[in-house]
């Protein structure tokens, strides 16, 4: 009888031989299922979450997103959007790393607000807990105020910001988010304590904007994409914007801050991120359906009529950036005060 078989003339199957089947059978498996997770996603729907009230500019760019991925078919599954506002974005961040553990089809919008009211608030749960999936975009943030304003100018306003820093209500986004930095800015620059000016956070773009158009805020301060169809409509009165060049708004040439004699300048950026746990397979999987959409005429034509500025960086590249972010805002929140 040769050797290796049994006397029913079956082969028998040394104990070194079956390792080695069973090795190559799972990472075949792995590799299959490496492949599968890359090449099918999104298996299902995928949900976006915008961690603020809807109007914002997160909910405003979720939803360009959905868009774009629905009109351009860059995925076969429905895309939705929900919100869960609260805290500057901390509590649909907690939430995300919480409940939505090694699913890649649930993402997040974040930005320079949610970094600043991470550290404002001192959640316990940071950046450092997501995915990062990329950056998309950098915003310039317009100062208006209500068109019935006796404020015609930025430098108006700054001269009564030095005389008396809570002379002046601003309205904007969560207290520490980039539309608060900027407020500190501008009184740093005017002369005046930043820690003393009168700051009023809402939880979405919708309420920031009625607070200014009723005239319970003096002046407000957002993304420019979240206030020009009032300035073009006449409602409100644009200032400046915080960007280094004019730029068009409502076809307009907007003056600068920098015009107004005063040393600011800030762009806000926005992010979509994943949970955390995700294989490096899974993350691929996502950037590369970013990717397509950043690639898109849609989404070219997205960031043209928005005026976003296209600023992208996806995987490591996006980890270290806002990495950095984090720490370069944590020092301004210091120096001005606004924590």
């Amino acid at each position: 009888m040769a050797p290796g078989w049994s006397s029913t003339g079956r082969r028998r199957i040394g104990a070194a031989t079956l390792a080695a089947l069973v090795a190559a059978t799972v990472t075949t498996a792995c590799n299959r299922e490496e492949a599968d997770t890359t090449e099918t996603f999104p298996s299902r729907n995928v949900e976006i979450m915008v961690p603020a009230a809807p109007g914002g500019g997160w909910d405003i760019t979720a939803r360009s997103i959905q868009k774009v991925l629905r009109d351009e078919k860059i995925v076969k599954r429905p895309v939705q959007v929900y919100n869960v506002p609260g805290s500057g974005g901390t509590i649909g961040l907690s939430q995300l790393v919480s409940k939505e553990k090694g699913d890649p089809h649930h993402l997040m919008m974040c930005g320079l607000v949610m970094v600043g009211a991470i550290e404002t608030s001192k959640a316990k749960v940071d950046l450092t807990k997501v995915t990062p999936i990329a950056t998309l975009t950098a915003e310039a943030e317009a100062i208006v105020v209500p068109a019935k304003s006796k404020y015609q100018s930025l430098q108006q306003l700054a001269d009564d910001l030095k005389k008396d820093p809570k002379s002046i209500a601003w309205g904007g986004g969560s207290v520490g988010g980039s539309d608060h930095i900027v407020a500190g800015l501008l009184a740093k620059a005017a002369g005046a304590d930043p820690s003393k000016i009168k700051y009023v956070g809402y939880s979405g773009g919708g309420e920031a904007t009625a607070a200014i158009l009723s005239g319970n805020v003096t002046a407000g301060i957002s993304g420019v994409s979240e206030f020009e169809d009032q300035i073009k409509a006449g409602k409100m009165r644009l200032l400046a914007v915080t960007s280094a060049e004019s730029m068009k708004v409502a076809g307009q040439d907007a003056p600068t801050v920098k015009d107004a004699g005063l040393d600011v300048e800030l762009m806000n950026w926005r992010a979509i991120v994943a949970p955390p746990d995700l294989s490096d397979s899974e993350r691929d999987a996502v950037v590369k359906v970013i990717d397509q959409l950043h690639e898109s005429d849609g989404w070219k034509k997205t960031l043209e009529e928005r005026g976003w500025e296209d600023f992208y960086k996806t995987g490591d590249d996006a980890e270290k950036f806002i990495s950095e972010e984090t720490s370069r805002i944590k020092g301004v929140i210091e120096e001005l005060g606004v924590a």
